[in-house]
């Protein structure tokens, strides 16, 4: 696995918190006002966009279903012609029906179709051209039919064989069953999936084992979720005794327990890159001096002691409100 040049360069720039007026992240309130406008939006993604490159960060983060994430960064893109040197995945299976509306009763809904694969990666293509390096089917479950579809995986191989490379995100307590059907399937003789992003955090450990499947496979691996929607992070703390314990363990060290979070799911051998969900400069500032940050063995070794039982992690965050 090729170093990254700068520690920043192992965090990536996810787009999904910021790039539509509602989402389960918390805080957004303070983070990001009361202006949830397309034209605030687009502001505020390009703050972060140029605060994350400026740091270091080369691998960013977007979907069809993030509102209008591959616009904003297309936008950004454009207006920056010397940025030749980040890798772009985005992921298809949700389409956004928010309306941009914080009141929405329905944001995204799932389609994991060969029909919305066609649609999707045209529309994907028609912002993004050919600055699209990574396809991820977005939140790939065994029930979603992605991954028992061989029509859908000879169209994916042709986005392979075209130079994109193809994988899968994951989400819910069933994530390292996925993984392993994902690492499982191949197309002409050759690994159809070879990018995995999942939900890990140290609140939600359930997958590790499959990712470090997945990597000695040849896959590269992304965290996303690191800070557990805002439950690791400076005042986000909702009153588990994992989250509190973090937060404990981040003052004793003297840095953030986002920073903490993060440091965490950077010091797991699997791991590729780790997604920031940053929404302003402040917090990638702090996402991703994270990636400067060495955790004593003994904090390790108490983090891994703070997983919650995978089901009651996922049914909680499925209550969240989108805000």
């Amino acid at each position: 696995m090729t170093e990254p040049s700068t520690p920043a360069a192992r965090l990536g720039l996810g787009l999904a918190a910021v790039a539509r007026p509602a989402y389960i992240t918390s805080g957004r309130a303070v983070d990001l006002g009361r202006d949830r406008g397309v034209v605030a939006l687009r502001s505020h993604t390009w703050a972060v966009l140029d605060g994350a490159y400026s740091a270091g960060v080369r691998y960013l983060d977007v979907a069809r279903s993030y509102g209008r994430a591959e616009e904003f960064l297309a936008g950004w893109l454009a207006a920056h012609p010397e940025v030749d040197d980040v890798e772009i995945g985005s992921k298809w299976g949700y389409r956004y029906v928010g309306g941009w509306r914080m009141d929405a009763e329905v944001h995204e809904v799932k389609d994991h179709s060969l029909a919305a694969y066609r649609e999707q990666i045209a529309q994907t293509r028609a912002l993004l051209g050919d600055r699209l390096g990574v396809y991820h089917v977005h939140s790939a479950t065994l029930d979603s039919g992605a991954l028992d579809n061989p029509e859908l995986h000879r169209a994916m191989a042709g986005l392979r064989d075209s130079g994109v490379r193809v994988g899968i995100s994951t989400s819910g307590p069933a994530q390292a069953d996925a993984v392993r059907r994902a690492l499982d399937i191949s197309v002409d003789g050759a690994a159809l999936f070879t990018s995995i992003q999942s939900t890990w955090n140290v609140l939600e450990t359930s997958v590790a084992a499959a990712l470090a499947e997945a990597e000695a496979a040849g896959a590269r691996v992304i965290v996303k979720e690191a800070v557990a929607n805002g439950r690791l992070t400076p005042g986000g703390q909702d009153g588990s005794p994992g989250a509190a314990r973090a937060a404990q363990l981040a003052a004793g060290l003297g840095v953030p327990v986002d920073q903490l979070a993060i440091a965490a799911a950077l010091a797991q051998p699997w791991v590729w890159r780790v997604l920031s969900g940053a929404v302003n400069p402040l917090q990638v500032a702090s996402n991703t001096a994270a990636a400067s940050v060495r955790l004593p063995e003994e904090t390790l070794a108490e983090l891994a002691t703070l997983a919650e039982p995978a089901a009651e992690y996922w049914t909680a965050r499925s209550s969240r409100a989108w805000r």
